[in-house]
């Protein structure tokens, strides 16, 4: 019993010819068909390199273009060259140029003689079929497709929905059921005969010269008419990526490679020396009789592709910039932002950096510049506190801090007089956690002994942004966690939402709250809001202070827990 193999080539001849050689050597018979558009002296150069093997052939040449009749004309000119000279070939493989083997021929050649009435081709129907790329299924069986997708994709695109206007569908040649699967398979002498001598071949070749990508459907649906025994699993191991493009492989995947137990592999590097020297010049002895299982991989190339369509969390650069709401997550990590506490508590920075034991921002978004932690100029990364460079694009500015410092809680303050540009950003973020404490920007203006009159104009302003802001974090869509609660109410009950905060900045070594920042004295601010009253302004997000008697803070004590015996 003898496999011989077609090889179809179009560049990185001289890699074809090491592998001709390795098939050829271990006595397998070698058909190549070398693209019609591949220049006459490569060709004869190809040739001359094997000259010294006897049982290696060259056919005639066709134009391979991708998506067209030519490749499938090519196999059908080498398979019959193959069948012709060479008797005794019980299987046919066909393979690339660009495929490297990855098991001793006498292995394959033992599996095959196991299995000698076994034809190995992907074949499944077009409603089974989860892989197509480009929107066509059965659609590429009953259209017509005289145009390039790839050089003429207007006229490609254009036809098709003329011919899906008109309603016009072509006919299925009777007893053909139309099958999908890669063009690489490995097929018995009788089964290729009875495809390539078959009476109505011409009536077949008619049909699929006009079907599109023909080499991934004609022998994978004339397969089902003549072979008794169809294994629709390839021994080559071909890789595609969520575009339908072949996966190439590199020197690093040496070790993959090999996990795979796969005969063949498509389609490797020209330039990876390191595969080729380990598969066709290092002497690999054989193994114990196994199935190829690119399963084992799997895993591995599912990861890849989820990586390259949806890159690592909250990283965004040059080679990955990807399309609004198509983000694989905002920011690389969960942060916190605070409005209000560091104008309602005196050194509230300082206070929570030491009781969280993290670094904690002033307003990174504060129309001066980005006040970084402990008044630094530039942050990890070389983040410049400019504010023009902020500015210039808010929310790369977070995303690059956030990653930065990924494994460090980021949080800083933020309020109405803030660049209010990144607040739907913040919205979306599921990673964000923004506390609250609606009107506390009041109080530094309270604190500025200024007349009520002079600050009108601006308490206005400003209640109107964070009216508005208020408004957009409690929008349906918002995927960031928002509490809040007004001037009035935090002043009455400050110790519990800090230590809520307190909490979620620390949740995997929880704090209890032994001390408290100093709160700011509010003394007057109830007469200060309604001479704000008065002068024609109605301030509201700070809640009901009362106008005679100022609030005075209360901090409810902890019961501790007690066990009953």
């Amino acid at each position: 019993m003898t496999v011989g193999f077609l090889m179809l080539c179009h560049t990185a001849l001289h890699r074809a010819a090491q592998v001709a050689r390795h098939w050829s050597e271990a006595g397998c018979p070698v058909i190549i068909h070398v693209d019609a558009q591949v220049p006459a002296p490569e060709v004869d150069r190809l040739r001359a390199d094997l000259a010294d093997l006897g049982n290696i052939r060259f056919s005639a040449r066709h134009r391979c273009e991708w998506g067209t009749f030519g490749i499938v004309a090519a196999t059908q000119s080498a398979a019959e060259l193959m069948l012709a000279e060479f008797p005794r070939v019980d299987h046919v493989f066909l393979a690339s140029g660009a495929c490297l083997p990855l098991r001793p021929v006498a292995e394959l050649v033992d599996y095959l003689a196991a299995r000698r009435d076994t034809d190995f081709i992907e074949s499944v129907t077009t409603a089974d079929v989860g892989w197509t790329i480009g929107g066509l299924d059965l659609e590429r069986f009953t259209l017509r497709f005289p145009f390039s997708w790839r050089k003429q994709r207007r006229f490609f695109d254009g036809y098709v929905r003329l011919q899906r206007r008109l309603g016009i569908e072509r006919r299925i040649p009777q007893g053909v059921q139309p099958h999908l699967g890669s063009q690489w398979w490995c097929l018995t002498r009788r089964t290729l005969l009875a495809i390539l001598q078959n009476p109505r071949r011409a009536e077949h070749d008619a049909y699929f010269r006009h079907v599109w990508i023909p080499d991934e459907s004609y022998f994978q649906s004339l397969v089902r008419q003549v072979s008794d025994r169809v294994e629709s699993r390839s021994l080559t191991l071909s890789k595609f990526d969520f575009q339908g493009k072949p996966h190439i492989f590199y020197d690093d995947h040496l070790q993959l490679l090999r996990r795979s137990d796969c005969f063949v592999a498509r389609k490797a590097w020209p330039a990876a020396n390191r595969l080729y020297r380990a598969f066709l010049e290092s002497d690999v002895g054989m193994q114990a009789p196994i199935d190829p299982n690119p399963a084992k991989i799997d895993r591995l190339f599912a990861k890849a592709v989820e990586r390259r369509v949806k890159g690592r969390p909250g990283l965004y650069m040059q080679s990955r910039f990807p399309a609004e709401h198509h983000e694989n997550a905002l920011t690389a990590a969960p942060y916190s932002v605070f409005q209000g506490f560091a104008d309602v508590f005196e050194n509230f920075e300082p206070w929570l950096a030491r009781v969280a034991g993290l670094r904690v921002h002033g307003h990174l978004f504060a129309p001066e510049r980005a006040e970084f932690a402990e008044g630094a100029s530039v942050f990890d990364g070389a983040l410049s506190d400019s504010a023009t460079l902020r500015d210039y694009n808010p929310t790369s500015f977070l995303t690059n801090l956030i990653w930065n410092a990924r494994g460090e809680r980021q949080c800083f303050q933020f309020g109405p007089r803030d660049n209010q540009a990144i607040t739907e950003f913040l919205a979306r973020d599921p990673n964000a956690t923004i506390t609250i404490v609606t009107g506390g920007w009041a109080v530094p203006l309270f604190k500025s002994n200024r007349e009520a009159a002079d600050l009108r104009a601006m308490m206005a302003r400003l209640q109107k942004i964070e009216t508005e802001q208020l408004s957009l974090l409690h929008k349906p869509w918002v995927k960031a966690r928002v509490r809040s609660w007004s001037l009035a109410d935090f002043a009455e009950h400050p110790g519990e939402p800090l230590q809520t905060l307190l909490d979620e900045i620390t949740p995997r070594s929880p704090r209890r709250l032994t001390e408290m920042p100093r709160m700011v004295d509010l003394t007057g601010f109830g007469q200060f809001l309604q001479r704000l009253r008065n002068q024609g302004m109605q301030p509201v997000v700070m809640g009901d202070f009362p106008v005679e008697s100022d609030i005075a803070p209360t901090v409810r004590r902890a019961v501790r827990p007690y066990v009953v015996k």
